[in-house]
């Protein structure tokens, strides 16, 4: 499938200028730093030097003063608190972090996670009814709750509390809880918005420790949980997030929690980045909801000893190759209904449905779905007698609008631009199949039907030093909103043999290459197989990468990640 270019527009160069000269750095690298909203030296600095200070006093956001003075209520008269969260990565670590801080100065304190398959997300009236069951007086939702009005109320006839963590869009009313933290509500004048789920935990958690005099460094080990959260949940890795994944990400490399030690061991892992956490931590934590019950995770994430966090490691692996064999397996089958009907390729959506696929992969599927295809794609299978699916978007499509003008087969829906869950009967699924085609193909925008590469710079193979090298990884980390650079260069050569590489057919190439008197770069090409006749025909040729260390043989060299190849 053939990529798009996007080439960003030149920042304004009087301003890359000046912010070259004050900072002694060469006009590339001021160009980025431009390009994020960087112009003037301190900036730059709070930028390249994260600093605990650079933190908002959590009591700016709106009700956490209520909060606090609630749970503090709940310590003081003994009363029973349960914490609950969502089953993925950041409702995980949200319950271990606020669980595993009150469990030190509390004991009468419980966690809750929802079974996906019975229960669903967010906050459940099972999870409330068995609060109720066992007299729990208080309970802390995590990373869920923000449109859960009718639960609080359910909950409030029971005589049970609830303090809402949530970082998600609030709908039309806030829930009637007795305090709703969610930077997102319009009434909130906290100054950054986009904290994971984790990280409304940890300023809850900040602020118990401000308000009872407890040292900030009593609460840093929590960090690495949010670091976890921050990197998995996919949220912007700006402002506040960049200062607590950067502080969480030396917590995780140097006295990471037995749990993610354990983790990081089985993953063979060493100097752990934001990307690190996606491809490898994150899915092991996601897999034990997706195949099985995700409080498997929480008691990793809070064993105390090598040995517990070792067995708990153990299990969530398991459940992680399982998870892996399914993905593998209807991911096959999906591109198989797709490619042995002619009417469904040429389609600008994929909606595909097979009562036997697992529930818990189903979105990963769609999102293989997309690396293929590159359209929007829904994947359902039968769950509790109804078609339930999940749905994936492209560049620049709203999918939950196209959803919601198909709520008329819709038993219920739920998401954002890129990302929905749906339910409908299963009788409907024809209807919607062809109610969401017409949608989307009346809708979509044909740059939207092809992958972007968003290229931040041109650049010359000569202008790389050790310097430049050392400026750009102190961009990290990277994430959203601070994305690693891709670089274009054009009219590049080859330096030497194409080789294919990777197991279990896998389609990489690693070559050389230079470009004019350049020193020789070598190359790494993911998924790119296909080009390797290309390359060997051709003199010349353009390349978009990224600059990376490979460490072989105890050797660390330069090299470059290629993201797309275009012959001249």
């Amino acid at each position: 499938m053939e990529k798009r270019w996007v080439e960003n527009k030149l920042s304004d160069e009087k301003m890359v200028s000046l912010l070259a000269d004050q900072l002694n750095i060469n006009s590339i690298i001021a160009t980025l730093l431009v390009n994020r909203g960087i112009t003037c030296f301190e900036q730059a600095e709070e930028f390249f030097r994260p600093k605990l200070e650079q933190l908002h006093d959590p009591f700016l956001m709106k009700d956490m003063d209520i909060a606090i003075t609630r749970i503090e209520r709940a310590i003081a008269s003994g009363e029973k608190i349960l914490i609950y969260g969502d089953y993925d990565v950041d409702g995980t670590t949200s319950v271990a972090l606020v669980f595993s801080f009150f469990k030190t100065i509390y004991a009468n304190l419980e966690y809750y996670i929802p079974d996906r398959y019975k229960e669903g997300y967010g906050v459940s009236y099972a999870g409330i009814d068995y609060a109720y069951e066992n007299n729990f007086s208080l309970i802390v939702a995590l990373d869920c709750g923000i449109k859960a009005n009718d639960h609080v109320a359910y909950a409030t006839e029971r005589n049970i509390d609830f303090i809402i963590c949530d970082h998600h869009l609030p709908g039309d009313e806030i829930p009637k809880a007795v305090a709703v933290l969610d930077p997102k509500r319009l009434d909130c004048p906290y100054p950054y918005k986009e904290l994971s789920g984790c990280g409304i935990g940890f300023k809850l958690v900040q602020a118990y420790a401000q308000k009872n005099i407890i040292e900030f460094d009593k609460i840093m080990g929590l960090l690495d949980l949010v670091s976890v959260s921050i990197a998995s949940d996919i949220v912007p890795v700006t402002g506040e997030n960049r200062v607590l994944a950067h502080f969480g990400l030396i917590q995780l490399n140097t006295n990471p929690r037995p749990g993610l030690q354990a983790l990081i061991n089985i993953s063979n892992l060493k100097d752990i980045s934001l990307t690190d956490v996606v491809f490898f931590i994150g899915p092991r934590i996601n897999a034990a909801g997706r195949i099985d019950h995700a409080q498997h995770a929480v008691s990793l994430l809070n064993a105390e000893t090598e040995k517990e966090a070792f067995d708990f490691c153990e299990v969530l692996n398991i459940k992680n190759n399982e998870r892996k064999e399914f993905d593998q397996t209807i991911t096959l089958a999906a591109i198989s209904l797709v490619e042995e009907d002619d009417d469904a390729k040429n389609r600008k959506s994929t909606v595909l449905y097979n009562a036997d696929w697992h529930k818990g992969v189903i979105g990963i599927v769609a999102s293989r779905l997309i690396d293929k295809y590159y359209r929007p794609t829904i994947i359902l299978t039968e769950s509790n007698g109804h078609a339930a699916g999940s749905a994936r978007s492209v560049n620049g499509f709203d999918i939950y609008e196209a959803i919601s003008a198909c709520s008329h087969l819709l038993e219920q829906y739920g998401g954002h631009k890129y990302a929905a869950g749906l339910t409908m009967k299963i009788e409907n699924i024809p209807a919607f199949v062809e109610a969401f085609e017409e949608i989307v193909a009346s809708t979509i925008k044909e740059e939207s039907l092809h992958q972007e590469i968003e290229i931040e710079s041109e650049i010359s193979l000569n202008e790389f030093n050790s310097k430049f090298y050392r400026i750009l990884k102190q961009f990290a980390p990277f994430g959203p909103e601070n994305m690693k650079p891709v670089f274009l260069a054009r009219n590049v050569q080859l330096a030497s043999e194409v080789k294919i590489i990777g197991k279990n057919n896998a389609n990489h190439l690693k070559f050389s290459v230079v470009q004019n008197s350049s020193y020789l770069f070598d190359c790494i090409a993911f998924g790119l197989g296909q080009y390797k006749t290309l390359l060997e025909s051709s003199e010349y040729f353009d390349i978009c990468f990224t600059i990376e260390e490979n460490t072989w043989r105890e050797k660390t060299t330069i090299q470059l990640n290629i993201k797309d190849i275009r012959t001249n």
